[in-house]
């Protein structure tokens, strides 16, 4: 049913199927037989007369809207910057990425800070852009490198004269309340935080550097935000060992604070992860609906980073979108995950170095760029056919290359559990519009660039 216009028959359970058309924007559960004779009438064939007014009424006898694809040309002009500020961190969890902490610790200069900031906030006033982004994250804890957070983001207000700035960052929990009162006060774009549910499971993955427990600090960090009324956002890492746990973790998190979004993710097997027991399975699934039930009682629905019903696009995320990341050393990246130079893919995702001493900005691989712009879903074989497909936007490029390698893309396990959630969504959906049709309101959400969707 697929092939042209992509509709989607999907097989459940006891014969049913779900109908899933995302370019038309519709979902509706159906009978094996309803299928059959809906494939017939799509087709251009006669029908019973039932069928065709179903046809009709959801709107699949009409041509789809084009193909939800996008693509950036020529000099990139990014009007909002992430600053990777250290590679430093206050904590040792099991499963880091980037084993932060391990190597010697590198810093930016304010001088690297300054140039980034100066061509975003160039660009967005050349653009007449409605405000200009200064971020943090890197492959460490931002905050560490504190005067500079508190600097760069004070040089480039003090800079913006008429130009609104907005700010945000990504960040352990493990603060000060001064950093706490400045973060409340300043990174009005909200905060993403690393929480991992009971204090016991978020001890044993997450100790400090001193090898103590840390979930108390972070209690505290979002005891405070929610006082504030301040939005912050909660990632739940899931190891193998603790999948059981999920459902109790997340039922912890939303009995106890008050996130604006929970977003639960199997460990990365990179960094001190790599080589540990795989998280990407049947059972991550069975546990994540549990805890999506539960979650459903605070009324709450937990983000998956590559479950995404409600939005189309071909782009997981900034990497394909000219996102600008820029690392202590002065260089452009467009992934959260290679935050350094000697990152195992760093000639895949960066692709600009600040310009030569004595000039400002900086200079561009365009052959790079242009390779990334080029990694939308659409030009992926692997995907076609997927009735995820424009949910998932291809999923996360890092995380593809560290399973395939630099080869074609050729699906994870991550893509089983994206097809089962993005499932689960839909018929939640149509649960929720009454049990018979669900209509998506073609709303246009943009890929997240902060918030846990790169991670």
């Amino acid at each position: 049913m697929s092939s042209g216009p992509q509709i989607f028959a999907i097989p459940l359970e006891d014969d049913a199927y779900l109908v899933y058309a995302p370019l038309h924007g519709v979902a509706f559960a159906s009978t094996k037989g309803l299928v059959s004779s809906l494939s017939g009438v799509l087709a251009g064939g006669d029908g019973d007369e039932s069928v065709v007014a179903l046809a009709r009424e959801t709107g699949l006898l009409n041509d789809p809207p084009p193909l939800p694809v996008t693509r950036h040309r020529g000099d990139p002009s990014p009007t909002e910057v992430t600053l990777f500020l250290t590679t430093a961190c206050n904590l040792r969890c099991t499963y880091c990425y980037a084993s932060a902490g391990d190597a010697p610790a590198t810093f930016m200069s304010m001088d690297v800070a300054k140039r980034a900031i100066d061509f975003v906030m160039a660009n967005a006033e050349r653009l007449d852009a409605p405000f200009a982004g200064v971020h943090f994250h890197g492959g460490g804890e931002p905050s560490v490198h504190w005067n500079l957070m508190t600097e760069a983001l004070a040089y480039a207000r003090e800079r913006a004269g008429d130009l609104r700035i907005i700010s945000s960052s990504a960040g352990n929990g493990v603060f000060t309340d001064r950093q706490i009162d400045w973060m409340i006060a300043n990174l009005d774009g909200g905060m993403s935080l690393s929480f991992d549910g009971l204090p016991e499971v978020h001890d044993r993955h997450r100790p400090t550097v001193r090898g103590t427990g840390s979930s108390g600090r972070v209690m505290h960090t979002m005891r405070r935000f929610t006082e504030a009324g301040y939005p912050y956002a909660v990632r739940l890492t899931v190891t193998a060992e603790q999948i059981p746990l999920l459902p109790d973790s997340v039922e912890f998190v939303l009995a106890n604070f008050t996130p604006t979004r929970v977003q639960v993710e199997p460990a990365y097997q990179l960094g001190r992860h790599e080589g540990e027991p795989d998280a990407e399975t049947e059972e991550f699934i069975k546990a994540y609906r549990e805890a999506q039930a539960r979650a459903a009682r605070y009324g709450h629905e937990l983000a998956y980073s590559a479950a995404r019903v409600g939005q189309l696009s071909n782009h997981f995320c900034g990497v394909t979108q000219d996102n600008f990341c820029v690392t202590p050393a002065g260089n452009v990246s467009a992934c959260f995950e290679a935050f350094s130079e000697d990152n195992e893919f760093a000639d895949v995702f960066f692709y600009g170095t600040s310009a030569p001493p004595g000039s400002d900005g900086y200079t561009f691989d365009m052959a790079a760029l242009d390779g990334l712009r080029d990694l939308g879903v659409e030009n992926r074989s692997f995907c076609d056919g997927c009735f995820a497909r424009w949910n998932c936007a291809g999923d996360c490029y890092h995380k593809s290359l560290a399973t395939n390698g630099r080869g074609e893309f050729a699906g994870s396990q991550r893509c089983h559990i994206t097809r089962e959630l993005v499932k689960d969504q839909i018929l939640a959906r149509i649960a929720d519009a009454g049990g018979l049709i669900w209509r998506d309101g073609r709303e246009d959400v943009p890929c997240a660039v902060h918030g846990g969707a790169h991670e």
